[in-house]
């Protein structure tokens, strides 16, 4: 393992020595005292784990294509922005437009995110990218997602308190959505369609529910033994006929 001291590197050099560590053949590198430090992981190729100890700031595993990012803490926003491949896992919150054009790979997030959660996420050949979120999510959560899958557990909700705001599904076209609980239909944007859950979303809910459970210390059956929504889009053209 190879111990890498942030406290005071500006993000430009942190990320040059992080590249230059995996491509020396390490794969397990721990980065500590992060402090906003943006871009961290971005591009990066491969099958390293780098565990950041800290807050990353914005633009966390964007364009990364393999790795495992691990963070012990809260991160910014735009994790994982236009991401291809690799899993990362954020023990604590998450802030804005994480998945930002997501076309791959699997973000977990034990607590809540901020808002445009999911925002452009697509799928891209054979890949079906995943967010995992342990609470709850701001306005326009899978704001014009064209595919993947967005998952939102809402576990240590006050009581009354909304697991998603407003807007969940705005300009929907593609993928899925599943909300554990009941969503107040004016929360929805109107291309958001709300279907029942059958077997094969039973499937997709377990298998990520069950890898989520486990990163964060959670009884998958628990969580599981919730009702959950779930959206898809009414078609793949909401605004075609502005166009047309």
């Amino acid at each position: 393992m190879k111990v890498i001291d942030a406290n005071g590197i500006h993000y430009q050099q942190l990320n040059a020595l992080i590249k230059q560590t995996a491509a020396s053949g390490e794969d397990d590198i721990r980065v500590l005292n992060v402090r906003g430090q943006r871009y961290i992981g971005d591009g990066m190729r491969g099958d390293a784990t780098i565990t950041v100890e800290g807050v990353p700031g914005n633009d966390m595993a964007a364009f990364m294509d393999g790795p495992t990012i691990v963070v012990k803490g809260n991160a910014q926003d735009a994790v994982g922005n236009t991401m291809n491949e690799g899993k990362v896992m954020i023990h604590g919150h998450a802030g804005d437009t994480v998945g930002y054009a997501m076309r791959g790979g699997t973000i977990f997030i034990r607590d809540d995110v901020g808002y445009r959660v999911g925002i452009h996420m697509k799928e891209y050949e054979d890949k079906v990218p995943a967010i995992v979120i342990g609470g709850k999510a701001g306005d326009f959560f899978g704001e014009y997602m064209a595919g993947g899958i967005l998952i939102l557990l809402g576990m240590g909700l006050y009581p009354d308190e909304p697991i998603v705001g407003n807007y969940c599904g705005t300009g929907m076209h593609g993928g899925v959505i599943y909300i554990r609980g009941q969503v107040d239909k004016y929360r929805l944007g109107k291309e958001a369609d709300v279907r029942p859950i059958d077997d094969k979303d039973q499937k997709v809910l377990g298998m990520y529910v069950e890898q989520f459970a486990d990163h964060f210390g959670y009884d998958a059956e628990d969580i599981l033994s919730g009702t959950f929504t779930k959206l898809i889009p009414f078609g793949k053209r909401p605004y075609g006929k502005l166009y047309s």
